[in-house]
């Protein structure tokens, strides 16, 4: 395999990350903290020299790599249908976001204002949350068909978990990013998706 294929096949794990915490979050209201700033740490990380490095570490993906061996193997239980619903959102809008320079240098302006705020908070402070969900839904949500999420009424409802929802959106939309930038294509999850889980199965082994 590429190395172009492992590197995107990183950050595949990345968007399955960010989505499987944001269906965590809408069922059980609940995610692991450790899990949410790790992912959110992606879209602090703008220059990297490999890419793993926007996300720490290999282990910082765990989630994300079984999340992506699940949704992708053959198996008689099947993929999350809400799961392939926000990755393909989440790529989708990616898309979209690659064709337009203006909001991608007014992005640019906001990821440093958070940027700037992570020298005084963590990741997953409210203040940096509530900063990460605004961009998200102000600049990025409204470029084409909004992801709608599935979950408990009773949690959606609550500010911190729309808010870290669609921080980890906004996450999910920067590892799409990076997806596309070492050559990652929709075609491959159709018919590369077997080369895409056994170097899943292989990062886990080395976690």
């Amino acid at each position: 395999m590429s190395t172009n294929f492992q590197e995107s096949n990183i950050a595949f794990a990345g968007v399955c990350q960010a989505a499987a915490l944001v269906h965590q979050l809408a069922t059980t209201g609940n995610c692991d903290e450790t899990q949410l700033s790790n992912t959110l740490r992606c879209v602090i990380v703008t220059d990297p020299s490999q890419t793993i490095e926007v996300y720490g570490d290999y282990a910082n993906l765990e989630l994300g790599y079984k999340t992506l061996i699940a949704q992708l193997s053959n198996t008689s239980k099947g993929p999350d249908s809400a799961l392939t619903r926000y990755m393909i959102g989440l790529v989708a809008l990616e898309r979209k976001l690659a064709k337009r320079n203006d909001i991608l240098g007014m992005l640019g302006e906001r990821i440093s204002q958070v940027k700037r705020q992570t020298h005084h908070y963590e990741l997953t402070d409210a203040q940096i949350l509530s900063n990460m969900a605004s961009i998200y839904v102000d600049l990025i949500s409204p470029l084409g068909t909004k992801i709608q999420i599935a979950g408990t009424a009773s949690f959606l409802q609550q500010t911190l978990v729309r808010d870290k929802i669609r921080a980890l959106l906004f996450a999910g939309i920067r590892s799409a990013v990076l997806w596309r930038q070492t050559g990652g294509q929709r075609r491959q999850v159709v018919f590369n998706r077997k080369h895409m889980v056994e170097q899943a199965k292989q990062q886990l082994a080395r976690i």
